[in-house]
C-alpha cells in the first residue's frame, strides 16, 4: 500500500494569515444537544485560507475562476525538491543541486514548513519571473510553495502571478512538506468547484509512486 503525506496546513482558528484578511471561523448554527438532529456548521473564510490554489481571476480582471482552471495541472506526477534559500527571489541556480528535466509539476519545500500554524511570517523564499521562465520552457505546469505568495511579501506589481498566467502555469501556495523527503510522488490538490471567486482551499495529498 503507497504511503500518503498530507500536505496541507490545517485550516483552524489558530492559523495565520495575511493581515487584514478574513480569519476562519467556524459557527455551530444547529447543535444536538439543543435537540437537533444534526449538528450544522456556517464557515467564515478567505478563499486564500491556509493550503490554496490561485486563480488566474485573483490578478487578473478576466482571469479564470476556480471553475474554469485546468483540473490536470492539479493531479499527477510531482517532483519535491528542498532550497536552501531562506528569504529572496529563487533563481535557477537554487536547483542546481536536482534534475528537474521531465518534471510537470515541481513542489518547493523551505525551512517555511517547519513553522507551526500559528506564525506568520514576512520573510519567505519566492519566485522570480528567471525562475518562471526556465521552468515553463522545461516543461512545467504547476508550481506549489511552502511560502504564502509566489511574490514577494510587499510585492504591488505581482509580476511572477502575472508570469505564471501568461506561460499557462498554475500555483499552489502554503503547502505544508515538513517531513517528506524529495523526490516523485503523485499529487493531488483539486480545488472546489467555484464560481466568481479569486481562489480555493485544497486538500493536498502526495501518494508515493511504486518503484
Amino acid at each position: 500500500m503507497s504511503m500518503i503525506y498530507d500536505i496541507t496546513r490545517t485550516v483552524s482558528s489558530n492559523l495565520k494569515g495575511w493581515a487584514g484578511e478574513t480569519p476562519f471561523s467556524a459557527v455551530r448554527e444547529l447543535r444536538l444537544e439543543d435537540g437537533h438532529s444534526v449538528n450544522l456548521t456556517i464557515l467564515t473564510l478567505s478563499a486564500h485560507t491556509g493550503t490554496h490554489m490561485d486563480a488566474y481571476y485573483h490578478f487578473e480582471p478576466d482571469g479564470a475562476h476556480p471553475v474554469g482552471m485546468p483540473l490536470e495541472a492539479y493531479i499527477g506526477t510531482c517532483y519535491v525538491v528542498t532550497v536552501n534559500k531562506r528569504q529572496g527571489a529563487l533563481t535557477p541556480a537554487d536547483f542546481a543541486h536536482v534534475d528537474l528535466s521531465g518534471v510537470k509539476r515541481l513542489l518547493i519545500h523551505s525551512h517555511i514548513s517547519d513553522l507551526p500554524d500559528d506564525v506568520w511570517t514576512e520573510e519567505f523564499p519566492y519566485l522570480s519571473v528567471e525562475l518562471i521562465d526556465w521552468l515553463h520552457d522545461l516543461g512545467v505546469i504547476l508550481i506549489g510553495l511552502d511560502s504564502p505568495s509566489v511574490d514577494s511579501f510587499d510585492s504591488k506589481d505581482l509580476s511572477c502571478h502575472h508570469a505564471l498566467f501568461q506561460r499557462g502555469i498554475v500555483n499552489l501556495e502554503s503547502l505544508y512538506l515538513r517531513d517528506v523527503p524529495d523526490g516523485y510522488y503523485e499529487l493531488i490538490a483539486l480545488p472546489l468547484k467555484l464560481d466568481e471567486v479569486c481562489g480555493s482551499p485544497v486538500r493536498a495529498i502526495l501518494r508515493q509512486q511504486e518503484g
